[in-house]
C-alpha cells in the first residue's frame, strides 16, 4: 500500500520505492530506504509529515504514493 493511504500514528516498513532514479536517490537522500521504518505523524494540506529516521519530514502526496509500506 502507498504511503500515502497509511493510518497516522502506525508505524510501518519500506517495502519499495518506485519511480525514476532521480527521484529514488532524493528519497533515500532523505532516508526513506527499503527495510527502513515510517511513521506518519499527520496530513496537512495534501502533505505528509513523517517520522524517518527519528527526523521529522514533509513530503507531497505525490511522493508519498512513491513509497510502498
Amino acid at each position: 500500500m502507498p504511503l500515502s493511504m497509511a493510518r497516522s500514528g502506525a508505524e510501518n516498513s519500506i517495502k519499495s520505492i518506485h519511480g525514476k532514479d532521480e527521484t529514488r536517490r532524493f528519497l533515500e537522500s532523505l532516508g526513506f530506504v527499503v527495510g527502513g521504518s515510517v511513521t506518519v505523524i499527520s496530513e496537512m494540506g495534501g502533505n505528509l509529515i513523517v517520522n524517518v529516521k527519528d527526523t521529522r519530514v514533509a513530503i507531497s502526496k505525490g511522493m508519498a504514493s512513491r513509497i510502498l509500506v
